[in-house]
Formats: structure tokens, sequence, C-alpha cells
């Protein structure tokens, strides 16, 4: 059975103000479209991974560029793992771009790699995504070629997720064509795209420590308190979980120009009283600030007296 598509609405995301964007970025966009006209050459389907942020939106609109809307079809993970937020964030971007989008069902939680969070945790995740686009999607909508949003920048980086790529044959054209985050945000840009300094919202379960198992009530427990504080003026941030039970406990991150907000007393109690109230029983704040990946940062070495 297909799952249900989105109807795709009409017209770009007004588009933001002039920036200056290097020669190169285009060129390597334009190396990514070649790729995407090929892979889908002569009249096939190229089906986008699609979670909404930066990378894969910009992909996207480049397989627009590349194909027409009619030949893209954007297809997002709904799962416990995604925050109604970014699922409803999927739905207005893709109709912006006039893209169809197909919403499926991922059970990556049934899977036991991905339940154990083991650093290869993303592996599973990706591996069931791609499995059920090739089974449910490839043949019913015509789909010839997968595409994701990986850039350059990925390539050094902790990525199990890229190896379950490589398996299943998905394309990676922004990586390919060498672009880097910071080329991606400047095409995108200028591009009129909404997100393009949109803050990476990587899946909720990266904030749970490997090897402390992912579950379904933790993943809620976390989109609770994330959607309370960003509600009190912080758009970056994490929450992240720690313990289980009744010692649950947030290890709040935020960017060093928010640690001081927290002094005001006012701010600091509504956001202890948020957090408390998703369901965590002891909230904390990370004097480090937010490091994205933080979660695959081994332990900090704690200064010695002598060493001040």
């Amino acid at each position: 059975m297909i799952p249900t598509a989105v109807a795709p609405g009409a017209g770009l995301a007004a588009a933001l103000p002039p920036t200056d964007l290097p020669d190169p970025a285009e060129a390597k966009a334009a190396r990514a479209i070649e790729a995407l006209v090929a892979a889908a050459a002569p009249a096939g389907r190229v089906a986008v991974a699609f979670s909404g942020g930066v990378d894969s939106t910009l992909l996207l609109a480049l397989a627009v560029e590349a194909l027409g809307a009619a030949r893209v079809v954007a297809v997002t993970a709904r799962s416990e793992s995604l925050p109604a937020a970014e699922l409803e964030a999927c739905r207005r971007l893709a109709a912006g771009l006039g893209v169809a989008l197909v919403e499926l069902a991922t059970r990556e939680l049934e899977r036991p790699g991905y339940a154990a969070n083991g650093p290869d945790r993303c592996y599973h995740c990706k591996a069931e995504l791609f499995a059920r686009i090739d089974d449910e999607l490839r043949e019913q909508l015509g789909v010839v070629a997968v595409a994701y949003g990986a850039v350059a920048d990925d390539l050094g980086d902790h990525r199990p997720g890229m190896s379950a790529a490589r398996e299943r044959g998905v394309l990676g054209p922004l990586a390919e064509a060498g672009l880097g985050k910071a080329e991606v945000r400047a095409l995108a840009r200028a591009r009129g795209l909404a997100v393009w300094d949109k803050p990476a919202a990587p899946c909720l379960a990266s904030r749970i420590p490997y090897g402390e198992p992912v579950r379904a009530d933790k993943l809620a427990r976390i989109e609770r308190a994330e959607a309370a504080v960003r509600g009190l003026g912080f758009r970056d941030l994490r929450v992240r979980h720690h313990g289980d039970g009744a010692q649950t406990i947030a290890r709040l991150e935020l960017p060093a120009d928010d640690l001081a907000r927290l002094a005001e007393p006012g701010l600091r109690a509504l956001v202890l009283a948020a957090v408390e109230a998703a369901g965590f029983r002891w909230v904390t704040l990370d004097l480090a600030g937010l490091r994205p990946g933080g979660m695959n940062v081994g332990p900090r070495r704690l200064p010695r007296v002598e060493d001040a």
C-alpha cells in the first residue's frame, strides 16, 4: 500500500535579502544538478530523503530545478524520533516547492541495533528508511533513484548512516559535488529558502547517551522539554536525557550567548518548571554550552588545582 502523499502547494518561499554567493558554490550546485539529471534519465522520478533541514531542503530545491516538481518526491520518515513540529515544517517546505510529500512510517525502534543505542545507531535508522523507500515506493511511484542530503563536511565526521546509504546505492549529490555546509546555506539563501539559517536539528535519539536504550517514552519526554524551552524564546538548544525512571536528568545545552540569560531568576524558574513538567526529575545546565554532536565527545579532563 502506498503511503498517503500530502498534496503539493504552490510557490517558493519569499526571497530573503541578497547575499554574496561565491561562484564556486553555484558551479558545485550545477554539478549536483547534472548528477540528478543523469540518475533520473530518461524519465524517472527521484526520491529525496527529506528531514526539513537546510541540507535536504536545498537538495530538494535542486532536484526541482533539475527535473521539475512532477519528477521529484520528498520522503520524510515519520516516527517517534521526529518531533511533530519538524514534520509540520517538512509539509510546509515541500508544499512551497510544489513537491508531493510522502510521510513514510518507519519502525526503527523495532530494530534491536537502533534501540540498543550503540555508536552505530544512525546506521540502523538510515537502513530502515532506505529499505522502506525501496520496498514501498520505488515500483509504485516510478522512483529510479534515491538521494539524501549528505554534505562534504560529513565525510570526516562520525556518520554511520552514510554506510547504509552506500549499501543501498543512495546518492549524495551535495557531498559528491564538494558542497560544504557554509556553501549549502549560501545557496539556500540565494534561492529564497526560509531554512537557510535554520539550526541543525538531529533526531531526538541523539540526545540519549550511547549505551542507554532508546525508547518511545524517552523521545516523547525530550520532545516536550525542547518544545517548551523553545517556547520561552530559545531557538537553538538540546535537552540531553540521562538516567531512567524516577531519576531522569535533563542536561540543557544552549549556545554560549544564551547562557547568561538563565541568570535572570524569572526566566530560569520558567525553564525549570517547563522541563520538569515534561517529565524530568532533575534539570541541569551544561556550562560548556551547545555542542552539536555532543554525545560523540569523550569525557572532558577536569583541571587540577596546579593547572589553574
